[in-house]
């Protein structure tokens, strides 16, 4: 069919304004569709997806200190939430210590500060790490959290295979769109599959890896290079994993994967169907999976903090709710709505709620929920699910044929396709070509006032001091041993975790253990790019 209206995807494809059966011609459904819970997994991971019961509904929350953040986490526990989603202060993201002089100003603003164990201890004090799902978006020091993590569930009695819950750790994104990388990529790696190798053994049932387009979308990645990058990146994964000696079936089925939802409800449904199929043959045909578990792409998603706006946030509201059902009918696992006010501030707590009920309403208030991937056999749907499949794949091979993931990375090639699409619709949105309600188009004279939340600034002072009565109080002389030990097995080939683990229980801080990682790796420092 010819395009007729001159309308294009996210992706920049063509959308025609009708579609038939012409748009189907020679569609295959049973190789291309199967059946729900079997391969290629295009029509859902799970025979009965929400029929049963709906995803988790996750809240990403975290704030000033670790017993602010707590007192958080009970609030959404009591409302409902399903499974905690730990944001994290930048310093801690970094590997940086709360005093230290690049943490300044940072302390607690974006997330919560965790220096140490005494803080994550504090962090989950009175919540059933055994009852919960954890998701905790760390990534260079994922290793790190994850143990104090499990240190802290030791303290209650929780053992490691009763854990659920996921650490992003996924360290190739931040090169490509975040930044929050410490270690050279090739380091990174060996950290990750020593990850994937520490869980097997001590904590079967985590997700080790949650492989994220999401935070390139943000960055201004289109639908197709979302999938694209991260499926390269994951990829990337499966052969570092398989390089350390693991077998694909023993640690892939615990890979997940964390995607945006965008207000183009089709195209973002579309998405997710076809980047369920790429890893199906790819785990299938490449990898040579045999566990359907390996070949299944199980996601987390959140809706699209860059599609929220700071003029007339009421509107987020809408927004977030379309996002949301655009999620849910594409089939997520898990799913963070964001809050309305985000683009003004870190959440209120009615803020938050409201982001909560939005999700409640979704599968308990609609029919969404009744009925196993909906939009199955549409014209639309099939369509776009098939041009985003072919068009990722192509992209995929472009990354392949620079040598890889890390490869592609270093030439910075991500980066630049990313900045081009993101210079794109920036140009669209600035002549008027992309309608954002209340920036471009339907302005108020004057906006309504809105009272932010505010991070309490003694928050830096207050933990500068925790750290220096913890260094105080500790065995330093133990502390020491331990980083040398951790230091000793990082210019060898012993799992990191273990030695990594020992000096977190001796109270060694997260700082101090990235510090030791430097000493030996180095730092990453990108390739300028033009």
């Amino acid at each position: 069919m010819a395009d007729s209206t001159g309308a294009r995807s996210e992706s920049d494809l063509p959308i025609e304004p009708v579609y038939d059966a012409s748009a189907l011609a020679g569609f295959d459904a049973d190789a291309k569709l199967g059946a729900p819970g079997s391969y290629p997994f295009t029509r859902g991971v799970y025979p009965s997806m929400y029929t049963g019961r709906p995803w988790t509904m996750r809240q990403y929350a975290g704030f000033g200190t670790a017993k602010e953040s707590n007192q958080r986490y009970h609030q959404l526990v009591k409302a409902g939430t399903g499974g905690l989603s730990v944001a994290f202060d930048l310093p801690t993201q970094m590997g940086y210590d709360s005093d230290e002089s690049i943490a300044h100003g940072e302390v607690g603003k974006v997330g919560v500060a965790i220096d140490s164990l005494d803080d994550m201890r504090t962090l989950f004090d009175g919540l059933p790490l055994d009852k919960i799902s954890t998701s905790m978006t760390i990534n260079a020091p994922g290793s790190t959290l994850l143990l104090l993590y499990q240190l802290v569930a030791e303290e209650q009695g929780v053992a490691g295979e009763q854990l659920t819950g996921t650490i992003q750790n996924d360290v190739l994104k931040e090169y490509i769109a975040r930044g929050t990388y410490i270690y050279p990529p090739r380091e990174s790696l060996r950290l990750i599959a020593d990850i994937f190798a520490y869980c097997h053994k001590e904590m079967p049932r985590w997700n080790t890896i949650s492989i994220s387009g999401y935070h390139m979308a943000e960055a201004g990645a289109t639908p197709v290079q979302e999938i694209a990058f991260t499926i390269a990146n994951a990829i990337e994964y499966v052969r570092a994993a398989q390089a350390a000696g693991l077998h694909v079936d023993d640690f892939a089925p615990r890979l997940s994967f964390f995607f945006v939802a965008r207000t183009t409800l089709i195209e973002e449904v579309a998405k997710f169907r076809a980047a369920r199929r790429i890893w199906a043959r790819i785990m299938k045909e490449d990898f040579g999976a045999q566990n359907p578990k390996s070949m299944m792409l199980r996601f987390h998603t959140q809706t699209a903090g860059v599609q929220l706006t700071a003029q007339q946030p009421e509107v987020n509201l809408v927004r977030v709710a379309l996002q949301g059902l655009g999620a849910v009918l594409g089939g997520t696992q898990s799913l963070h709505t964001n809050s309305f006010d985000e683009a003004i501030a870190l959440p209120t707590e009615k803020a938050a709620r409201l982001a909560l009920r939005t999700q409640q309403v979704i599968a308990y208030e609609t029919d969404v929920t009744k009925t196993v991937d909906p939009f199955a056999g549409s014209y639309v749907v099939e369509s776009m699910t098939d041009e985003i499949e072919a068009a990722a794949l192509a992209l995929i091979q472009a990354v392949e044929d620079k040598g890889g993931a890390v490869a592609a990375i270093e030439q910075g090639f991500q980066k630049n396709e990313i900045e081009r699409s993101a210079y794109r619709v920036q140009l669209e949105i600035d002549n008027g070509e992309r309608t954002v309600v209340g920036v471009n188009r339907f302005v108020l004279d004057q906006e309504d006032h809105y009272e932010p939340l505010r991070v309490d600034p003694t928050i830096e002072a207050d933990q500068r001091a925790r750290l220096e009565a913890l260094r105080a109080d500790r065995d330093n002389d133990e502390v020491k041993a331990a980083l040398g030990r951790l230091q000793e097995a990082a210019r060898g080939t012993d799992n990191l975790l273990y030695p990594m683990k020992e000096a977190l229980a001796a109270r060694a801080t997260g700082g101090e253990v990235a510090h030791a990682l430097r000493e030996v790796w180095g730092t990453y420092q990108p390739r300028e790019t033009f």
